[in-house]
């Protein structure tokens, strides 16, 4: 624990954002910082609560990848942030991520919120790594032997990502399958550059490429990879792509142009600012256009605001579930991740926030959509009589999640069996398919998740692979 009397002396101040007004002038991560010293101060609330939710082992409640909270927290709090970053690495391959876009379950649970005053574990451990990069202290970790075994791995996202890294560092050779021209999945391509920018992903690359993994980057394995001849040549497969098939909402009109998912609109924007090209896709551009994000999960408010960003006249976000509490009731949710309304920063910056509401149908002028009609619902989703109402828009985007990975190519390829979801059936005790070769982990398997859940199962998959193949492993649990 941090200072004995730490959390009873000091209130919880957490990172500051720069104007909303300010910020949405580029794509550019718009968080400030805490000094060192607001940092020590923040670690010395830690204290002493005998069961530490915030670090569950079985990643019921709180940090899924298990990262020691309390200990790091004393460590920042004497001033030992080079152990600090040792202990946070054991755990955690890449902090710098979760430090910036993991939803923070650990704060959730954090013994402190039961009087909404929780430690700031998600900026206490994102100061640690970024200062630990900036003195030099994130090293390539190389084997030291080899084992001459070959494996492929599907997918570089952070499930991945987590996997390969972990596996060279014992010894493997590792090939990093990626299907687009960089590596970071859904990080890269899908969360917004305000949220992550992408030098934290290709340093982290740059010290896995010096580890011995080797990337293999525009392979779509299933596509322009045939995934038999990956069985032949390698020791193990691992399938870590993402839950990539999104949730349509089958409503007349559906076909108009002006109408896409969220995941067709979100990566082109983060290749222009990478200056990536787009591909043959039609530009999506939410600049001068009323914009309806319809979903009120962490996709939509990216899309909240990346439109606002583009230069949007207006945005509004419909959620089909009624509004949630502003404040959970602690009894009967903690140290459980509470069910209450989160406004995120791109909320903050202009968008409409409507709750309870179905869309019906979309009308449309000359192809092109222009009109969405709508009606309340209650609790049970059921329509409330003469709740109706229209909403002008000209781009659509459907931000409602995934409902599986792809099954076309890959997978049907291989002939892995799938779960009574469409995921790829493996149990967390193996990761094994039920090919005896292949193993899964991530949101391949899992279905849609965290990416600190991706980052848990890569590191986990790891280790059961170097289990199968050398029969004894090191690697960590």
């Amino acid at each position: 624990m941090g200072k004995v009397t730490g959390f009873l002396e000091i209130d919880r101040q957490d990172r500051s954002y720069r104007t909303a007004s300010d910020r949405v002038r580029n794509f550019k991560e718009f968080v400030i910082p805490p000094s060192q010293r607001e940092l020590r101060n923040q670690a010395a609330r830690c204290m002493d609560c005998g069961i530490p939710f915030c670090h569950d082992a079985e990643g019921l409640r709180g940090c899924p990848v298990n990262n020691q909270i309390p200990d790091w927290n004393d460590l920042v709090y004497k001033g030992d942030w080079k152990q600090a970053s040792m202990n946070l690495h054991s755990t955690n391959n890449f902090p710098e991520f979760t430090g910036r876009v993991c939803p923070a379950p650990c704060e959730a649970s954090c013994t402190l919120n039961i009087i909404d005053e929780p430690v700031t574990i998600k900026s206490i451990e994102c100061a640690i790594v970024d200062r630990a990069w900036r003195k030099g202290w994130i090293r390539p970790e190389i084997a030291q032997s080899k084992t001459g075994k070959k494996i492929a791995i599907i997918g570089a996202g952070p499930a991945g990502m987590a996997c390969a890294q972990q596996l060279a560092r014992a010894g493997h050779k590792v090939h990093l399958f990626e299907k687009n021209a960089k590596a970071g999945g859904l990080l890269r391509y899908g969360i917004p550059d305000f949220k992550l920018e992408k030098h934290h992903i290709d340093q982290r690359v740059r010290q896995m490429e010096l580890e011995g993994v080797k990337f293999k980057y525009n392979s779509h394995v299933g596509v322009n990879v045939n995934p038999k001849k990956l069985l032949k040549k390698f020791d193990a497969v691992v399938l870590t792509g993402g839950a990539e098939m999104p949730r349509d909402l089958a409503v007349e009109g559906r076909d108009l142009a002006g109408i896409h998912f969220a995941m067709d609109f979100l990566p082109q924007q983060n290749r222009r600012v990478s200056d990536e090209p787009i591909g043959d896709m039609e530009p999506i551009l939410a600049t001068g256009k009323h914009v309806v994000v319809i979903g009120g999960g962490d996709t939509g408010s990216d899309c909240i605001g990346t439109s606002i960003r583009q230069g949007a006249l207006s945005v509004t976000q419909l959620e089909i579930m009624p509004m949630p509490p502003e404040k959970e009731d602690k009894q009967m949710s903690w140290p459980e991740w509470p069910m209450k309304l989160r406004t995120s920063s791109s909320h903050e910056e202009g968008a409409v926030r409507e709750f309870g509401v179905m869309t019906q149908s979309f009308e449309g002028k000359n192809g092109h959509v222009c009109k969405l009609n709508c009606v309340r619902v209650d609790e049970k989703l059921q329509p409330l009589d003469g709740s109706d109402f229209t909403l002008k828009a000209d781009l659509v985007l459907l931000a409602m999640g995934f409902v599986s990975p792809v099954h076309e190519g890959l997978l049907k390829t291989l002939g892995v069996a799938f779960d009574k979801r469409g995921n790829v059936e493996a149990t967390t005790s193996t990761y094994k398919t039920s090919h005896p070769k292949v193993f899964a982990a991530g949101d391949m398997r899992r279905g849609q998740s965290l990416i600190v859940w991706a980052i848990r199962e890569g590191r986990q998959a790891a280790r059961a692979v170097d289990l199968e193949l050398m029969g004894v492993t090191d690697l960590p649990h």
